[in-house]
């Protein structure tokens, strides 16, 4: 624990427990240690690293992130709070968003509108900022209606049912969604409306720019919290160790490593994708199979360079985030970050982190392939349902498809997951601690608590 740190004791005790916790991403690293403070844990991690989507890389000295970058303190509350709680340092970044389209024949930016100064003139982009605008009035109003009439209803329905033109869809909102989701833009189109509206509503991305939060990012990199929450982890670390299966038995569960060793525990905790935790069981139940087979990933390619042949053509149009990509193609957007301005690397050289590029960058720095789930109406209709498997068979789940698939998401899931099952809290309170994810209340009976401060 941290120093001055204790654990409130409650009026009953219990045993120990010996619990394995599979997967070191915000949620598995979250799991172990909050549980460890009661519990004996087994954290296995497949990889080298610890942190899964927390990778911070060095590109000539400077620390740089490829996976989770950046966060804002109104919308991931536990995140923000883990943080002060570890002591670890932030900064304020920069959200803008730039577009460049069928080679620099359109581009603009959040900032600077008219990077391109015949977008002036330009009836199709003029027509897209008065769509933009409708957009963000009506979007809070239609996200309460489409949830509450509890139907199914794609975004791309959405859309043109409401009459946005292919302007704003195109060179706006789908480059936009594409980005913040790291999907295709056809991907993007086959999102639930409401959850989709939901999300821009909760997120601030629907307000006027001097009115959204401020997001903010690791001083040094996100494995500066990695390590930080890694030292106070009281347990057990295996590293490159992949789970191969898990067997459960009535009264304990058994782990099998790809090193062939297999070791018993009273529960798991399964803290991977949704895919890959129902490829881990061995007889899987058929809810199991349900509800955890309903998600589908897409597999993301991120190249670390220096080539600004990725960036728009016009250095006024440079954002933080950059769609580069063509009209009419619904595969995959191409997305660079112009790390110097989002992480940001003052001094450093140019830095760009691409995902998906559609032609080989020069200058390449680090190449990496994450996984990151897709929302669409099988997904959604099974997520309302993932806590009810909770605790069956000695098993736990958490993952960020609990959610919307972000950092706050996976951190919550973990951090409900070890305050049921291990009968310890979080060291801080929050307003609804647990809002993005559904979470149904503990089984009855079940042991309080304890608040570690």
């Amino acid at each position: 624990m941290p120093t001055g740190a204790q654990a409130l004791p409650t009026s009953t005790s219990s045993p120990r427990q010996r619990i394995a916790v599979v997967g070191s991403g915000i949620s598995g690293l979250s799991a172990a240690w909050l549980l460890s403070r009661r519990q004996e844990v087994v954290l296995y991690e497949a990889d080298d690293r610890l942190g899964g989507h927390a990778h911070t890389v060095q590109a000539d000295g400077v620390a740089v992130d490829t996976g989770f970058i950046v966060y804002n303190e109104p919308n991931y509350p536990n995140l923000t709070a883990l943080f002060a709680h570890l002591g670890v340092e932030t900064a304020a970044s920069d959200m803008s968003f730039g577009v460049s389209l069928d080679d620099g024949a359109l581009e603009y930016s959040s900032t600077r509108l008219l990077a391109q100064k015949r977008n002036l003139v330009n009836p199709r982009f003029l027509g897209m900022l008065l769509d933009v605008m409708r957009f963000y009035r009506a979007g809070t109003r239609d996200a309460r209606a489409l949830e509450t009439d509890g139907g199914f209803c794609r975004l791309a329905d959405y859309l043109d049912a409401q009459g946005f033109g292919r302007a704003f869809q195109e060179d706006h909102l789908l480059p936009q969604a594409a980005a913040i989701w790291s999907a295709s833009l056809r991907d993007i189109r086959e999102f639930p409306a409401g959850a989709f509206l939901r999300f821009f509503d909760n997120h601030g991305l629907m307000l006027p720019i001097d009115k959204r939060p401020i997001w903010r990012t690791v001083a040094g990199g996100s494995a500066r919290y990695v390590a930080a929450l890694a030292a106070d982890f009281d347990g057990e670390i295996l590293l490159s160790r992949p789970v191969r299966r898990i067997t459960r038995h009535p009264d304990h569960v058994v782990v099998e490593d790809g090193t062939g060793r297999a070791r018993s525990f009273d529960q798991v905790v399964i803290a991977a994708h949704a895919d890959q935790a129902l490829a881990m069981l061995a007889r899987p139940t058929a809810e199991e199979t349900a509800l955890l087979g309903a998600f589908r990933y897409s597999r993301n390619r991120a190249v670390l360079h220096r080539d600004a042949a990725l960036m728009p053509r016009r250095p006024a149009a440079w954002a933080s985030w950059n769609h580069v990509g063509r009209r009419g193609v619904q595969g995959q957007g191409g997305v660079t970050y112009w790390m110097n301005r989002l992480q940001p690397l003052e001094g450093a050289a140019p830095c760009f982190l691409s995902l998906n590029p559609d032609r080989a960058p020069g200058a390449v720095l680090h190449d990496q392939v994450y996984e990151h789930p897709l929302f669409d109406g099988p997904a959604m209709a099974a997520q309302a349902r993932l806590w009810s498997l909770q605790g069956v068979r000695r098993t736990w789940f958490a993952g960020a498809y609990f959610g919307s698939g972000f950092h706050e998401d996976g951190l919550q899931a973990g951090l409900a997951v070890a305050e049921q099952l291990g009968g310890v809290r979080r060291p801080w309170l929050t307003p609804d601690p647990s809002g993005r994810i559904f979470l149904d209340a503990p089984p009855a009976g079940r042991e309080p608590a304890e608040l570690v401060a």
